[in-house]
């Protein structure tokens, strides 16, 4: 699935285990030259844009706001100038951790876990959406979560933005199809992301899913990997279930 020519986003690429990381290498890899965006743990973004030259690839790490379209304006014009254009749009940036339930959340934290979430993913496909008309290609993929489409206890804001990823990449295809442009998301369950877990909480997960483990993010990278290539060029509006069975009824 060879990616040469191609230039690559991947918000939210900062965290040292984490999802973003992966499918930023894993683009590289396959030959795309990868801009990578960090926020609070930027400099996990540049550590990983240094591993990216160290494969042979071009690179460049971008201080980002997400959640604000002028910072993403300023990211992804950074990312023209230095790469080129972006032909290839992974929406990972995301933010979970408060498990509030409805009657305790702050209205700021409701408001900043959907533009983290949610926001983010709009603001970065209208910022590369012109040159992906013109260009006649285009991939763009949302990492979505199971809270999108099972909810969670204390998970409103971060459940519902990532509903909405789904949502957003459907209307996407839809929109896209006359430019060549595919939109798929990929819908994540619990991945190994290095992310403290009380053994007792790791347990039930694992005992809940079929495969009785965690996703590993090399696992979500080659899914995404799949989309954004050519051999998925007639996949759009989907989204690809790597929960590991975690959704299905079991007892």
């Amino acid at each position: 699935m060879p990616l040469e020519g191609k230039v690559a986003f991947v918000s939210g690429a900062s965290r040292p285990k984490g999802i973003g990381r992966a499918i930023a290498l894993t683009l590289a890899n396959l030959g795309a030259d990868v801009a990578v965006s960090g926020k609070s743990h930027f400099e996990g973004a540049i550590s990983v844009a240094e591993e990216i030259k160290q494969i042979g690839r071009n690179s460049v790490a971008i201080k980002m706001d997400a959640t604000d379209y002028e910072d993403v304006k300023k990211g992804f014009a950074e990312v023209k100038q230095k790469l080129g254009a972006v032909t290839i749009l992974i929406n990972n940036a995301a933010q979970m951790g408060r498990f509030v339930p409805i009657h305790k959340i702050i209205i700021e934290d409701w408001d900043d876990e959907v533009k983290t979430c949610l926001n983010s993913a709009f603001y970065c496909i209208k910022e590369s959406w012109a040159d992906m008309c013109a260009n006649k290609w285009g991939r763009i993929v949302n990492i979505t979560s199971v809270a999108g489409v099972m909810g969670g206890y204390g998970q409103t804001s971060y459940g519902a933005a990532k509903a909405g990823l789904i949502s957003l990449a459907k209307s996407v295809a839809l929109e896209g199809a006359r430019f060549n442009i595919t939109s798929n998301a990929v819908l994540v369950g619990v991945a190994n992301t290095g992310a403290p877990l009380a053994d007792e909480v790791r347990q039930k997960l694992e005992s809940r899913i079929l495969t009785r483990r965690l996703a590993e993010p090399q696992e979500i990278a080659n899914a995404v990997a799949y989309l954004v290539s050519d051999e998925a060029e007639y996949m759009t509006g989907a989204v690809m279930n790597m929960m590991g069975g975690l959704d299905l009824f079991v007892f």
